[in-house]
């Protein structure tokens, strides 16, 4: 591998996952959930995703390694614990693609209307060329990580002045403000709707993509000082970009689009409701823009996810629960048996899931594996006392269980029928350690590190069937049951910090790591290719 992007490439394969196809849908999505309080669950969800970040934040200054959210959970809470994390997000991040993929080609059905059929899913032909885009993407990130850093920056640079130059001719355009007091007032749906909209409307599932610059650490320049600026920076930029879009969203609309309320707004034909809105207004000339920029969007993002997952299937097969040979590199540095695994996988999910559960468990397996980083850093900074730290969580302790809290929080308003993918999603994981403890032996895994997971997942899915959200009963009410969640995180969180793994057993780890790093960037700690003319 070779360390070769900088902080302008970093940041904006941060930038190009969390502005994907989300940036078109999600006002509509969040409207729908919770009405002009949307606004309200994008500030949470920021502020959600930059704790989460901060986290990682500090743990890739001393950590910087390939599939850091795989990889990470490895060195403080051991083998099961990271297997666990990396499994549930390698599915999420297929699922990635697959998302990013089916958007351009809804976003091309005015073109090729063949793509489709009359029941609305992908034809024979249409699948022909998912699949067909998705080895473009495979093809790309073969050729390096130069390569694909230097396209990525040129699409992300689309992907930036559009969604913000759609949102100024919106809201100089047209804005009733009356559309934040009438039909129902400024949050219709109360409390549940502001936390469905995080979840389930859009807001989590556009803001996660900050996670691929963690993935890509192993390959930063400067990682140390780069990495934090690059999650900081690019989730500052989109939350503005998010926010104005939202508002913009939510001021344009007229009487005859809400007149039967928030969650039954609609906009039916093929332009997509920012478009609608654009055309709506007169703006006319930007709506050729959106629909070019609708493709770019979602053909960055599905470039980066197929990138980062490549990683984090290289960091897989390093914790032991891939086979080996998914962490052989090509003469370029990059893990291709990766590549071609994740392929074939993110195909399947054409044939083998309905779109709308493929979207269910992307957002609910991503932000699981996230819960890590906040019990890491704590895990670190007994580990790895004296390790300078060019980032520092303020209040480490405290900040940490915040965060580990928040993710709780917004997997459990993911709803019961969510968890009954991830559950699903879980077990064929716990299959596959188990098929990887026949070959290692049963004790050769990292049990005790991994006592809290039992009782927080177990915790979880009872919570979410007595809950209120996606399905569940609700038995326990909507603001008790945050309580509630809270509790029982912060309890995990405790256990969890003391289950980190034991000074010997690290160093191990470590040192293997060390010998790893050594193979892959060379004795001087740095790629053997690719070395001049580093990305900016």
């Amino acid at each position: 591998m070779q360390r070769s992007i900088g902080l302008l490439g970093l940041t904006f394969v941060a930038i190009s996952g969390i502005l994907g196809s989300g940036w078109l849908f999600a006002p509509l999505l969040a409207a729908q959930a919770a009405g002009p309080s949307a606004l309200i669950a994008w500030v949470i969800g920021g502020f959600a995703m930059l704790l989460l970040a901060a986290t990682f934040a500090e743990i890739t200054t001393i950590l910087p390694v390939a599939g850091g959210i795989g990889r990470v959970p490895h060195f403080s809470h051991g083998s099961v614990v990271s297997m666990t994390m990396g499994w549930t997000a390698w599915v999420g991040y297929n699922t990635t693609a697959t998302i990013e993929v089916e958007a351009v080609l809804r976003y091309s059905k005015s073109l090729a209307p063949w793509l489709y059929g009359s029941d609305g899913l992908l034809s024979p032909a249409g699948l022909g060329v998912a699949c067909l885009l998705l080895l473009v993407f495979t093809v790309v990130n073969a050729f390096g990580v130069r390569f694909f850093a230097r396209i990525n920056t040129a699409l992300t640079w689309v992907k930036i002045l559009v969604p913000a130059l759609l949102a100024a001719v919106i809201l100089t355009s047209e804005f009733r403000y009356a559309n934040f007091s009438d039909y129902g007032g400024f949050a219709p749906e109360g409390l549940k709707g502001i936390l469905s909209a995080i979840s389930t409307g859009g807001v989590i599932f556009a803001l996660i993509g900050f996670r691929h610059v963690i993935d890509l650490a192993g390959e930063a320049r400067n990682p140390k000082v780069n990495v934090p600026l690059a999650l900081v920076f690019s989730l500052v930029i989109c939350l503005l970009i998010y926010g104005g879009l939202q508002l913009a969203f939510l001021g344009a609309l007229d009487h005859s689009q809400l007149s039967k309320g928030w969650p039954q707004l609609s906009f039916p034909g093929e332009l997509g409701p920012m478009a609608a809105l654009a055309t709506a207004v007169g703006a006319l000339w930007i709506v050729s823009i959106l629909d070019t920029s609708a493709r770019i969007s979602s053909f960055a993002s599905g470039l980066v996810s197929v990138g980062s997952n490549a990683r984090l299937g290289l960091a897989m097969a390093q914790n032991g629960l891939f086979p080996k040979f998914m962490e052989t590199l090509s003469a370029r540095g990059v893990p291709l048996f990766a590549l071609v695994v994740n392929f074939a996988v993110s195909a399947l999910f054409f044939v083998l899931l309905p779109f709308k559960e493929v979207l269910a468990l992307n957002t609910s397996s991503i932000v699981l594996s996230f819960i890590v980083g906040p019990i890491a850093v704590l895990a670190f900074r007994r580990l790895l006392p004296d390790t300078p730290r060019a980032f520092t969580l303020p209040a480490a302790p405290a900040t940490g269980c915040l965060a580990f809290i928040v993710a709780s929080l917004i997997i459990y308003w993911s709803g019961w029928d969510t968890m009954l993918h991830l559950g699903i999603c879980l077990a064929v994981g716990f299959v596959l350690m188990l098929i990887r403890s026949t070959q290692g032996g049963f004790d050769s895994l990292d049990w005790r590190e991994a006592a809290w997971l039992a009782p927080y997942l177990a915790g979880l899915v009872i919570l979410s069937y007595m809950g209120s959200f996606g399905g569940g009963v609700g038995i326990i009410p909507v603001g008790p049951d945050i309580a509630v969640v809270a509790l029982v995180a912060a309890v995990v969180y405790l256990l969890a910090v003391r289950l980190s793994l034991h000074q010997d057993k690290f160093a191990r780890y470590m040192a293997e790591e060390k010998a790893d790093e050594a193979e892959e960037y060379g004795s001087g700690g740095d790629g053997p290719l690719e070395k001049r003319d580093p990305i900016p």
